[in-house]
C-alpha cells in the first residue's frame, strides 16, 4: 500500500481527497493512504433512473473501461490471529515518529520480525499471481489472499484499515492503486497488479506486483517491463547516506525516454510496526528531507502510468486511476537499509512467477 494519511493528518495537513494529502510548507508533502469514508463523495453514489422503481443509474465519468462490480461481505480473521490495532473499529492508533525527517532506525529484534513478516508477504503474492488468467474474478483473489494470510498466522493488513473492505488491492489497467476486489473478471489482455501486506508478529511485510492476464499487447508488456526496471534501478541506488529524494529523480529518468509519467500524488513510506510512517518515498523528482541509515524500513513503489500521472478517485473513495483512461502498473518492495546497501524483506524467490521477459 502507497500512504501515509496517519502521519499527515497528525501534522495538520489538509485533504486534497481521502487519498492524496498536501502538507503545509516548503517542503511539500503528498502522499495516499486509506482513508474511512462514506461510500459516497462528492454527492450521492449513484443517480437513480426516471420513475418508481427504475433501476439505478451509475452516472459517475469512469476514464478508462473498467467499472466497479459486486462486493462481497467483508472476511472475518481467526481469533488466535495477532491483529493490528485498527482491525475492530478501522482507525490505527500507533504512530511513527510526527516530523518527515525522523525516521525511525529498527532494532535486530524488529529486523528479524519484518523478515518474518515479509516472507509471508512473498508468499502469499506468490499464490496470488500464480491465480492471475483469463475469467478469473478479483473477488476469487481476495478469498485466496485472505485465505492464504490467515493459514500462516498473519492478518491481512488492508482488511479495514481505515474502513478498506477487503485483504488486498487489485488494480486493473487504468485503476493506479487501491482497487477493491469485487465480481469483475479479468479479462485476456488486461495488466493487474495484486498488492499485498501481512501483518505478523507485530509487523507488516507489504509488497506488490503487476501481472499480465493472457495475451497482453507489446505496450502494455513494455509498461509493465520499464515499471520493473525503474523500480529496480532506484532500489540499486540506495544505500546508507544517500538522500531518500534521489530515489524519486532515478524513476523519472528512467522512464523519461519511454514516454511515460510517474504518479506524484501516491508514495512510498516507511513501514514496520506501524503500516505507514516516514520517511515519505516520493517517486519522482522533490524535496523531501531525509538520509538513508542502517536500520530504516521502507518501500518503494512507483506507479507508472502511458499517459498524464493525474488520477480521478472513484465513488467508492479508493479506487484511483489515471486521468486519462491509459493504463498504470506498479512494483513494491518493503526495504532494509544494510551496511552494506539494501535487502529486499520482500525479494522473489524460487517460488515465484518467472516475469514475461523471464520465461
Amino acid at each position: 500500500f502507497c500512504g501515509l494519511l496517519d502521519l499527515l493528518a497528525a501534522a495538520g495537513c489538509r485533504a486534497a481527497s481521502p487519498m492524496q494529502l498536501i502538507a503545509p510548507g516548503p517542503a511539500v508533502l503528498l502522499a495516499s493512504a486509506l482513508a474511512a469514508r462514506p461510500a459516497a463523495r462528492g454527492g450521492r453514489p449513484f443517480c437513480m433512473g426516471g420513475g418508481f422503481g427504475a433501476a439505478a443509474r451509475d452516472t459517475f465519468k469512469y476514464s478508462g473501461k473498467v467499472r466497479p462490480g459486486k462486493q462481497s461481505p467483508k472476511r472475518s480473521v481467526p481469533k488466535s490471529i495477532s491483529k493490528p490495532d485498527y482491525w475492530k473499529d478501522g482507525q490505527p492508533k500507533a504512530r511513527g515518529p510526527m516530523l518527515p525527517w525522523q525516521i525511525q532506525k529498527k532494532s535486530e529484534a524488529d529486523i528479524e520480525g519484518m523478515r518474518a513478516a515479509g516472507r509471508i508477504a512473498r508468499e502469499v503474492l506468490d499464490l496470488a499471481g500464480a491465480a492471475v488468467a483469463p475469467g478469473v474474478t478479483t473477488e476469487a483473489i481476495d478469498a485466496l489472499v485472505h485465505e492464504a494470510a490467515v493459514s500462516r498466522g498473519a492478518y491481512p493488513s488492508p482488511l479495514n484499515y481505515h474502513g478498506f473492505p477487503k485483504s488486498c488491492c487489485t488494480s486493473v489497467n487504468e485503476v493506479i492503486c487501491h482497487g477493491i476486489p469485487d465480481s469483475s473478471k479479468l479479462r485476456d489482455g488486461d495488466i493487474v497488479n495484486i498488492d499485498i501486506t501481512c501483518y505478523y508478529g507485530g509487523y507488516h511485510g507489504d509488497c506488490s506486483e503487476t501481472f499480465l492476464v493472457g495475451e497482453v499487447d507489446e505496450a502494455g508488456r513494455q509498461l509493465v517491463k520499464v515499471t520493473h526496471d525503474a523500480w529496480q534501478a532506484a532500489i540499486a541506488y540506495c544505500a546508507p547516506g544517500k538522500e531518500y529524494k534521489g530515489i524519486g529523480a532515478i524513476i523519472e529518468d528512467y522512464i523519461a525516454p519511454h514516454g511515460y509519467s510517474t504518479v506524484r500524488e501516491f508514495c512510498g513510506h516507511g513501514v514496520g510496526s506501524v503500516f505507514h510512517e516516514t520517511p515519505n518515498v516520493i517517486h519522482a523528482r522533490n524535496n523531501e528531507p531525509g538520509t538513508m541509515q542502517v536500520g530504516h524500513t521502507f518501500t518503494i513503489e512507483p506507479m507508472i502510468c502511458e499517459g498524464v500521472e493525474k488520477h480521478i478517485l472513484w465513488r467508492d473513495g479508493w479506487t484511483a486511476t489515471t486521468k486519462d483512461g491509459k493504463r498504470s502498473a506498479q512494483f513494491e518492495h518493503t526495504l532494509l537499509v544494510t551496511p552494506d546497501g539494501i535487502e529486499a524483506l520482500t525479494a522473489r524467490t524460487e517460488n515465484s512467477t518467472p516475469f514475461w521477459w523471464e520465461k
